[in-house]
């Protein structure tokens, strides 16, 4: 790492440095495949969820907790904790079901051989089509919808991988970083703010895999929930977006959805593993760790 008072100027051939620092410098790597043998657990449901409640994990429990809530019984799911900060994403079964080593991974046990998942957006799409559920079937809406998946997908990196990184994670701060990526995602929440404006949804006038797949990420945002940086971007100047958040933040399945897999925040929000729905209830952090 060059001295921050010295510009840097990049090799002719660039070589991994270690001790790059930042918060995830211990599992960040130049290279794919298992580090370590570690077999997946598998559960009594059809669907096997290995995941962790970061946004990209919430969009998916989200959408199994409305599906249950619409009364599919084939959504019912185990859902198992991967700690990514521990490289739990780096074990062999981990890595069979997703190559690309992050959450959330699905496997489908409900045919006669199990159907491997991964990326969020294609975990929902997957979803929608499998049940029927949370997918206009009209050429326009559909379209429509997808379009807004995608660009969930397409431009929540440089919310994340670009601003939530050099915002928060960085090992030293950065202005042209943070500026450039500052500019980006207040010009990302325009545009959403702007679609909300005129539509209660992202998709149009029904909930859908759309939404799951934008809320954890920009309606947090939207509420001062993501990186502390709810002043620095102020949040409040995007009222539709903070409109549609608290909605969809109403909604029985998104709360249970945000509960599961969930390791940081208040006890009572956190459902470390879902394996049946009186888990909510008996299984929360709060509820196995009180005193005897």
């Amino acid at each position: 790492m060059s001295d921050s008072t010295t510009p840097y100027t990049p090799p002719r051939v660039w070589t991994w440095n270690k001790a790059n620092g930042g918060r995830f410098a211990n599992t960040n790597r130049p290279v794919a495949g298992a580090t370590h043998e570690q077999a997946l657990p598998r559960g009594r449901h059809p669907l096997q969820l290995y995941s962790l409640a970061t946004p990209n994990g919430v969009k998916v429990t989200v959408m199994l907790e409305e599906l249950l809530a619409l009364g599919h019984a084939g959504a019912e799911y185990d859902a198992w904790l991967i700690r990514i900060s521990d490289g739990d994403q780096f074990g062999s079964g981990f890595v069979e079901v997703n190559p690309n080593s992050k959450i959330p991974a699905l496997l489908d046990c409900s045919g006669g051989e199990p159907i491997r998942v991964f990326e969020s957006g294609s975990i929902l799409l997957y979803l929608a089509e499998k049940f029927g559920a949370f997918l206009p079937t009209g050429a326009a809406a559909r379209a429509e919808c997808l379009s807004w998946l995608f660009w969930q997908m397409g431009s929540t990196p440089f919310l994340g991988g670009g601003f939530g990184h050099f915002y928060a994670y960085a090992p030293e701060k950065i202005e042209y970083a943070i500026d450039r990526f500052a500019m980006e995602v207040k010009r990302q929440m325009d545009v959403l703010n702007r679609r909300l404006a005129e539509s209660p949804y992202v998709g149009g006038d029904q909930y859908t895999i759309a939404d799951m797949a934008i809320w954890p990420w920009y309606g947090a945002l939207s509420k001062g929930q993501l990186y502390e940086a709810g002043e620095f971007l102020q949040v409040q100047e995007y009222p539709h977006v903070i409109r549609w958040a608290d909605e969809i933040a109403m909604r029985p399945a998104a709360k249970r959805g945000r509960m599961v897999n969930r390791i940081v925040g208040p006890l009572a929000t956190q459902l470390h593993e879902r394996h049946d729905a009186s888990d909510f209830v008996e299984r929360r952090q709060d509820k196995l760790q009180a005193p005897a």
